[in-house]
């Protein structure tokens, strides 16, 4: 005898209402009279208990929307959240009831993704159609305050609690770490207040918080003192308490007071852990306590707290800024025999503190070490050995090491880009150096506007002024916009090459971009319109420096204007300058004196500038060297004034 099984039967049956079709099984008198038997009799009976044991998810959907509601399950599992949002979309416009937990994965996927108006679409279809719960409120509380939207927070908030549903301790501390990051403590122990006034019990996370920005923004002792009240309400500090109030206490010098609370806390049963006593390792080692240090590594191990890499790293790296790289490698040793395996940022420790001591060969023996123990080499690796071997001139050197680099599928960030780049332009290699910036560029690598100074530099330096302007142009083209640096190098060799025209017309971009001149920026108009004369304008824009009071000027500019005043013999007006620079609380040193000296005796009066030198000798204001320079320079104009005369 054949049977149908209930699985068949739920493809196969239609559960949908048709009014103009009727299965022929629905009309009695379509079953012929006394051909009724056991078969018939089991498939009315199945279809009768398939009918009855229904899910109740699907009673109102057909099977498209029960493979809709499977599909929306899978692609929010996957990830594939626009897909999720347009089946929901769908699924509702049929009828569907949102469910609240697959639609707040949904929410906290987009805010994730940083798609938060997706984020909020779902939310609004959920509280439409469906029941959100606190845990839904909670998930789009925390993705508003992450993306630093507070206005739209508080209103989550607001709604919230107009529906009825109560604030839970997990809301609370979504706010009140909001407003801590934001250095917002105040708020935040208002929104501390409100969670007891509507008697939310607080828990060790919400104090912890609290307790780490009250000593960033208050100081230790008023943290101790929510630390009091937290140990009041019966709450126990964790792992991360200790950890939080210890560090404050280090970073504020307070080292006796941190190993006092360590005691007090160990003889209240509480054990701190590895990360505390990392924390007063590295203050003690900072401060050169080196027994104070073992004593502590010891007492680590009698109760039972194992040191971790972090430890040891931080004992390596310690060791490795006093110039005992020696003593680093024996702990690296023991290390490995206590059966901890070092891990790349042991590894960079020594490679950089080596390589910053020129043991550039001890580096990459280093190196070596790290690929026999089976640790993975990073970017910051590779980085640090190829700004090493540039240092020390070998660029093709440094180019198989970015090549080794590539070929173990590590991609080369914009600083290791930089660093290739700004070796090639101090060994002159401009060519390369451009090439190599075009391929940060193709790949994505944004380089830092300090690596295209330096190719402005060289380029100007070496009179290349249009190859410059033309990478000072992409530089803004690509998102890395030219800073005052910038300017003032093309400034100065556009003035240089007789472009002045041009040269002005760069410092008036740099204004209406909005890049605030700097004090070299002052420097080189003043240097430059001296040089050329134009005395008058220089000194305007001294007068300009001093009223804008962003800085003042330096004895550079005062020097660069006396020069000028003297190149063209006003030296009345150079001794006027030289006082308002007094006045003005900057002192001149040997360059103004000797400027002025020779600038006197140019204009005639030798034995009056002699004179001033021998004076200011005297007085330490000029060197002997620089008094003699100055007797020669003038010994010598004389012997040509008569030998002039005589012929």
């Amino acid at each position: 005898m054949t049977t149908l099984s209930t699985e068949f039967l739920s493809h196969t049956l239609n559960f949908r209402n048709h009014p103009n079709r009727t299965s022929r099984h629905s009309n009695p008198n379509s079953i012929k009279q006394g051909n009724t038997n056991n078969r018939t009799t089991r498939i009315n009976q199945e279809q009768f208990r398939v009918n009855e044991t229904r899910p109740k998810l699907v009673q109102n959907c057909d099977f498209q929307d029960i493979n809709s509601i499977k599909a929306l399950n899978k692609s929010c599992k996957l990830g594939k959240y626009d897909e999720s949002l347009y089946l929901l979309q769908h699924m509702v416009n049929r009828g569907y009831k949102p469910d609240v937990f697959l639609c707040t994965q949904l929410i906290k996927g987009f805010f994730n993704s940083k798609k938060i108006e997706k984020a909020i679409q779902v939310m609004e279809i959920l509280e439409k159609h469906g029941e959100p719960n606190v845990f839904a409120y909670n998930t789009v509380l925390n993705g508003f305050c992450k993306a630093d939207r507070v206005d739209a927070a508080n209103k989550v908030f607001d709604k919230m609690k107009k529906r009825g549903l109560a604030p839970n301790v997990v809301t609370y501390s979504i706010l009140i770490g909001s407003l801590c990051k934001r250095g917002k403590l105040d708020l935040a122990l208002k929104v501390m207040d409100q969670l007891l006034k509507d008697n939310c019990r607080p828990d060790v996370i919400i104090y912890t918080i609290l307790i780490e920005a009250t000593i960033t923004q208050g100081g230790i002792d008023e943290a101790m003192k929510l630390l009091d009240e937290m140990l009041s309400r019966g709450i126990r500090p964790n792992a991360s308490t200790y950890r939080i109030v210890v560090s404050g206490m280090c970073r504020e010098g307070m080292l006796d007071r941190a190993f006092e609370y360590l005691s007090s806390i160990s003889s209240k049963g509480c054990a701190a852990g590895v990360n505390t006593y990392n924390i007063l390792l590295k203050s003690l080692l900072n401060e050169g306590k080196w027994e104070a240090g073992e004593s502590l590594m010891s007492d680590m191990l009698d109760k039972g707290c194992e040191p971790c890499v972090v430890t040891y790293n931080t004992l390596i790296g310690s060791l490795c800024r006093d110039g005992k790289i020696d003593e680093a490698e024996n702990v690296l040793k023991i290390m490995k025999k206590r059966g901890l395996a070092p891990n790349v940022v042991t590894y960079n420790i020594l490679i950089g503190n080596l390589c910053q001591r020129g043991k550039l060969d001890l580096a990459l023996r280093v190196m070596d070490q790290l690929l026999k123990d089976n640790c993975r080499p990073d970017v910051i690796t590779y980085t640090i050995l190829i700004k090493a071997t540039i240092t020390e001139g070998g660029i093709d050197e440094a180019m198989k090491l970015l090549d080794e680099m590539l070929s173990r599928g590590l991609q080369p960030d914009a600083y290791t880009y930089n660093v290739v780049v700004n070796g090639m332009c101090r060994e002159g290699m401009l060519d390369r150096a451009i090439e190599y910036l075009d391929k940060m560029i193709s790949d994505r690598r944004l380089p830092y506007t300090f690596y295209y100074n330096s190719i402005l530099f060289s380029l100007c330096k070496n009179g290349n002024v249009g190859e410059a302007l033309r990478i000072f142009e992409k530089a803004s083209e690509v998102g890395c916009p030219p800073d005052a640096s910038s300017y003032n190098t093309l400034f100065g060799a556009l003035w240089s090459s007789g472009n002045k025209i041009r040269a002005l017309w760069m410092i008036l971009e740099m204004l209406s971009k909005g890049v605030d001149p700097n004090e070299i920026t002052y420097n080189s108009l003043i240097s430059c319109l001296c040089r050329d004369g134009l005395v008058d304008q220089a000194i305007e824009l001294l007068v300009d420096m001093i009223e804008s009071r962003k800085f003042q000027p330096t004895v550079n500019n005062y020097n660069a204007v006396i020069r000028g005043l003297c190149k063209v013999q006003r030296v009345i007006d150079a001794i006027e300058v030289l006082d308002a620079m007094n006045k003005r609380g900057c002192l001149p040193n040997e360059t103004t004196y000797t400027l002025l000296i020779r600038g006197i005796g140019f204009g005639g009066l030798r034995n009056d500038a002699m004179e001033l030198a021998n004076s200011l000798v005297n007085m330490d204001a000029i060197s002997e060297d620089s008094f003699k320079r100055l007797n020669r320079t003038f010994s010598v104009i004389d012997a040509h004034k008569e030998l002039a005369i005589s012929e």
